[in-house]
């Protein structure tokens, strides 16, 4: 079995604003070989809503794994392209 290990990171920080609590998530994508990408995702507690950190941090995290991953499988495509020298039609 030839095994290959991607590690995702992680990185979540909280900003305080006027308009509410902001949390930030970042996620890197690293491979073996030199694949390397990042998504960013967000969340903002309104100021009327209870302050739960822990929401924030999840709904954050989502969105950043969820752009990861639209950049993944537009990545996948334009290898694909590269390769068969057609369109790649990829469905997330």
């Amino acid at each position: 079995m030839n095994e290959k290990h991607w590690t995702v990171d992680i990185t979540i920080d909280e900003h305080t604003a006027e308009e509410g609590n902001r949390t930030r998530a970042i996620a890197r994508l690293r491979s073996r070989d030199d694949t390397h990408i990042v998504g960013s995702g967000f969340a903002r507690c309104n100021p009327s809503d209870h302050d739960v950190p822990e929401i924030g941090d999840e709904l954050a995290v989502a969105r950043a794994l969820s752009h990861l991953a639209r950049q993944l499988i537009e990545a996948t495509a334009a290898d694909l392209e590269s390769v068969t020298h057609e369109p790649a039609h990829l469905n997330a």
